[in-house]
């Protein structure tokens, strides 16, 4: 009997619609990819059952990579357990205050519901002052008293959330402590355990949403780790981070906040390592799924980080994060016709149950899917891989196109179809401009990477659409996140407020304060019991003029903290950020960041290459609507393509996870990796 450990370590990516796992026998030196439909409201069965399909059990699994939505839709559709907030006596309504905004900047009314009602937010008496002094000492009968009429009222988790407690966390600590004591889960968030940050709003609403999402996420992953284990895995398990790297499942159940968008985010980690092997660092990827369309730029083989996004108005998170823009713009959005007369796509999806028309489950409203299968760049009787479904029904899709959207607009079905791709197509691109020219980034020195399951059908319309001169499809499009969740690294962030002029810096203070940050990272790197090629840390500090309220990253090494080293670094980023610096005006240091990065052994992406040599014929053609007219578009099998393979559109490459569609006027090509390099033909030169 065969002794071996198990060398299998899958990525899962559980979108809205399908379940995606990516599938690397390290010892072997092979991959697989899968995909299954997902089960909304029990993810894990479709999970368990696209393990089953990929492997030869969870036995044989030694690590489990995941990047989930669990937290993120719990969120969007406000399906999160009922939660309380302890704070300061007249500091009730700083959720609901936010920074004074509004969810339309020029609309004259706005709504807003914060996620913890107002009677489920209880006072008591403290208070910390901003320079950390203890102005009145936290009563913590009264705190106890706050948690009883929160669970009498019904609430399941709880946040303690003090102001100023970033400045000293004593009366806020005590407080969690009694009330962790008494509270009958574990599900009891410190605010300045999960930011220890300036700014109460910011602060506030992301202790909140991590208390709102722990019996969510921590039930998923918790009901997830005793299925894997009672199919035999005994490997390490291990969750997608918003910023890109792996966390444990404990880490994930005690700070599920900064699983928001892990699924794009893990998309965008494999999209640059694949541009930098493909020796292209700067592209735009746009991750096209059944639910929506995120959008994220990578300059320089990087992925771009913020320091928060907004799940929706008002549901802001503040963690270190990839980029990523997201609109309703997937394969199931539907379209539709406005009182106005104008035609619209999504935001609403059909999602995978019911799905779009042509799925024949009860579903009559068009969708994008539905435009592409009565175009014929899906083949109704060859539909994309999963196991969802045989065959499409594209007498159903037809039916809906034209009652929806043709008889609307006086448009015969196939023009109709036309239009609701046409405007998708804008809409993606409007999402493009965004991560792209608003952040002063050309992206005609960009390529453009499409992912997701329907991505690839559209790249060469978001290519005119936005100017990139090439795309890049990766060799399994439709998995790139979960083949993003095998490459990530495990990382753990930490922040600590400072709030002091640069003059006044204590330098040695400051190394100090990353020395206890980087051990308290570590010990979380620990806890995972993964190893690691190696180990290194990130530090930041955020700075800015006196007077201002925005800040710059200035990044540092241990080599370079002193003050001189910090004012030229600080000004060098302000110069690349404005444009100029303000001589004269003092500066100041907000806030200090950490982070400690375990790199995990990587996987040579050759693994993905052809490995044919000759040209295979095509397996015939496909009749496709392009343009106002009907083209013969020759059909591939794109992963039995060799390397410097080239082929003109129109044409049309299948695989399990998606189908390309490649217009007119662009040549696809091969490379040595197995992508698929999209150009457009040479412009015929003007007569001189």
């Amino acid at each position: 009997m065969s002794t071996a450990q198990p060398s299998v370590v899958v990525g899962v990516d559980v979108g809205g619609t399908f379940t995606d796992l990516f599938v690397l026998d390290e010892r072997r030196g092979t991959a697989a990819v899968v995909k299954v439909p997902s089960t909304r409201g029990d993810e894990s069965r479709g999970f368990m059952d696209g393990v089953a399909r990929a492997t030869d059990g969870a036995g044989s699994i030694a690590t489990i990579v995941h990047g989930t939505t669990v937290g993120t839709n719990a969120l969007l559709e406000r399906k999160v357990a009922p939660t309380g907030i302890i704070t300061t006596a007249g500091f009730r309504d700083v959720l609901e205050m936010r920074r004074r905004d509004r969810p339309h900047t020029w609309g004259l009314r706005g709504n807003y519901v914060p996620v913890v009602p107002r009677n489920l937010r209880v006072e008591v008496d403290e208070r910390v002052l901003a320079d950390g002094t203890v102005h009145t000492p936290v009563d913590v009968e009264q705190v106890e008293a706050a948690a009883r009429e929160l669970l009498a009222r019904g609430c399941v988790a709880v946040c303690v959330f003090f102001i100023n407690a970033y400045a000293n966390p004593v009366n806020e600590a005590r407080a969690v402590q009694r009330v962790r004591a008494m509270w009958p889960n574990g599900y009891v968030t410190a605010a300045t355990e999960v930011l220890p940050e300036i700014r109460e709003f910011e602060r506030c609403s992301t202790a909140t949403l991590n208390a709102a999402l722990q019996p969510v996420v921590g039930g998923y992953l918790q009901r997830l780790e005793a299925d894997l284990q009672a199919q035999g895995f005994a490997g390490e398990l291990l969750i997608v981070q918003s910023n890109g790297g792996v966390m444990s499942r404990q880490t994930a159940c005690d700070v599920p906040v900064r699983t928001a968008l892990s699924g794009p985010a893990a998309g965008v980690i494999a999209c640059a390592a694949i541009a930098r092997a493909a020796g292209v660092p700067d592209v735009v990827t746009g991750d096209m799924g059944g639910t929506s369309f995120d959008v994220s730029l990578v300059s320089g083989g990087q992925a771009s980080l913020s320091a928060q996004t907004s799940i929706e108005f008002g549901m802001v998170v503040r963690a270190p994060m990839i980029q990523i823009e997201t609109i309703g713009a997937g394969g199931g959005s539907i379209a539709s016709v406005d009182a106005g007369g104008l035609l619209q796509v999504g935001p609403e999806s059909a999602g995978s149950n019911p799905g779009p028309a042509c799925y024949g489950r009860g579903n009559t409203r068009p969708t994008v899917t539905d435009a592409n299968v009565l175009l014929g760049r899906i083949a109704a009787d060859r539909p994309l891989g999963g196991g969802l479904l045989a065959q499409l029904d594209i007498a159903q899709a037809r039916a809906a196109i034209a009652r929806h959207v043709g008889e609307p607009l006086g448009l015969d079905p196939c023009a109709a179809a036309e239009a609701i791709l046409t405007v998708a197509n804008a809409k993606m691109a409007g999402a493009v401009r965004l991560v792209s020219i608003e952040r002063g980034h050309d992206p005609r020195k960009f390529a453009y990477m499409p992912f997701g399951g329907g991505g690839a059908l559209h790249v060469c319309a978001m290519m005119r659409e936005v100017g990139c001169t090439q795309g890049i499809i990766p060799r399994y499009p439709g998995v790139t996140s979960a083949l993003g969740c095998v490459m990530a690294d495990m990382r753990h962030d930490s922040v600590q407020t400072l709030n002091v002029a640069l003059d006044a810096l204590d330098v040695d203070s400051l190394d100090a304060r990353i020395d206890a940050m980087a051990q308290a990272c570590q010990a979380r790197l620990d806890s995972a019991g993964v190893a690691f090629e190696t180990v290194r840390e990130d530090i930041e500090l955020d700075m800015l003029y006196a007077g201002q309220s925005h800040t710059v990253s200035v990044a540092l090494t241990r080599s370079t903290l002193a003050r001189v080293a910090i004012a030229a670094a600080f000004d060098a980023a302000y110069r690349r950020a404005y444009g100029r610096v303000l001589p004269g005006i003092a500066v100041r240091v907000l806030n200090l960041r950490y982070a400690r990065i375990g790199v995990r052994p990587k996987f040579d992406l050759a693994v993905l290459g052809p490995t044919g040599k000759t040209m295979p014929a095509p397996l015939g053609t496909q009749a496709v609507y392009h343009g106002g007219r009907w083209w013969d578009a020759v059909r591939y099998g794109r992963l039995d393509l060799p390397a410097g393979a080239a082929v003109a559109g129109p044409a049309v490459f299948e695989q399990p996870d998606t189908t390309i569609w490649l217009e007119p006027g662009f040549t696809a090509r091969v490379d040595t990796l197995g992508n698929l390099l999209i150009t457009p033909a040479m412009q015929e030169q003007p007569c001189t």
